[in-house]
């Protein structure tokens, strides 16, 4: 698949075609809106298996019963009630925002298995990150050590369908807190000021996965690159590498490894620096290779940032899509 140049019409050409796969793209995110906004209850859309739609529950319940047993003893947890958590995680389910990220996980979650039973990617040590371990400077051993903690934690949550509290980014963190002082079901004032005085003191962002990944990324610099390699990285490394890359958030780097968002791929992938070939060699394991969308391989890099730059997802944002 040679980097052939082409001229000015078939360029324009191609970047019309990638434009408008990236916008169908797009409209697919978007409509998974409705699915999650009726309370999980449906699995007929695309980007919505029964898989994802259960991590999703799993998730947004298991944050409830951490809010609702905040500052209680370990043998007060299984008191608490079943409504209660219910009424909770249905709270969190309208924030948009927090269910865009919860998506995003559970697809993360969903495509991790997928790799490891399909090619083989190891879900937790990849070949790059027990080199970053084997670093001889100790900094970086230190965070890939941390890392790779990091991501045995979120691989067994996932197969829990559980998130803790402490793996949210610090703004969703506090959308949560402030969803659950919303919530509708009775409990003291002091109880509930308590639980939220003790969520915030063990709250540490820099200690959860999504900061460790992003850490150690960046601490490779010019290496960096060396994450764009999916069998090589792992789908963690390998999506933190894209959003770091092509200036995206992780979010949308995690789906865009999903079959209905080629274009999104490998704009991304291009953005960030890679060869066609390179390219082809990720949607080998990503997805079927004539999945690959034509004229990649003579778009420059700086083009393709900008075509994602100019993408609307603004929608599918809103609605809480992710």
């Amino acid at each position: 698949m040679g980097e052939e140049p082409m001229d000015r019409t078939e360029t324009i050409s191609v970047e019309a075609i990638l434009k408008d796969e990236l916008a169908r793209g797009n409209r697919a995110l978007s409509g998974v809106a409705p699915v999650i906004s009726h309370m999980l209850e449906s699995s007929g859309h695309a980007l919505v298996s029964d898989a994802i739609v259960a991590r999703l529950r799993g998730m947004l319940n298991d944050l409830a019963l951490q809010l609702l047993s905040a500052g209680q003893s370990a043998t007060e947890h299984d008191k608490v009630d079943e409504g209660a958590i219910d009424q909770v995680a249905d709270t969190l389910s309208s924030d948009g925002e927090v269910l865009n990220h919860l998506y995003a996980l559970a697809m993360e979650g969903h495509l991790t298995e997928r790799l490891e039973q399909r090619s083989s990617v190891d879900p937790v040590l990849s070949p790059l990150l027990q080199e970053l371990i084997a670093s001889d400077k100790p900094t970086i051993a230190e965070l890939a050590m941390a890392t790779l903690a990091a991501q045995s934690r979120f691989t067994q949550s996932q197969r829990r369908m559980e998130l803790p509290l402490g793996e949210l980014p610090s703004q969703l963190f506090v959308n949560v807190l402030k969803r659950f002082k919303k919530s509708k079901f009775d409990i003291e004032p002091a109880a509930m000021s308590n639980a939220i005085k003790a969520l915030k003191v063990g709250y540490d962002e820099g200690a959860g996965r999504l900061g460790l990944l992003a850490r150690l990324v960046s601490s490779m610099r010019g290496g960096a690159v060396a994450a764009l390699e999916l069998d090589h990285a792992g789908l963690a490394l390998f999506t933190s590498g894209i959003a770091a890359l092509s200036r995206q958030p992780r979010d949308l780097a995690i789906l865009a490894c999903h079959e209905r968002q080629a274009a999104r791929l490998a704009l991304s992938l291009r953005a960030a620096g890679l060869s066609a070939e390179a390219i082809e060699r990720q949607f080998l394991l990503v997805e079927p290779a004539e999945m690959l969308p034509d004229g990649i391989a003579a778009m420059a890099p700086g083009k393709a940032q900008d075509l994602l730059a100019a993408s609307d997802v603004s929608a599918f944002y809103a609605h809480g899509a992710v």
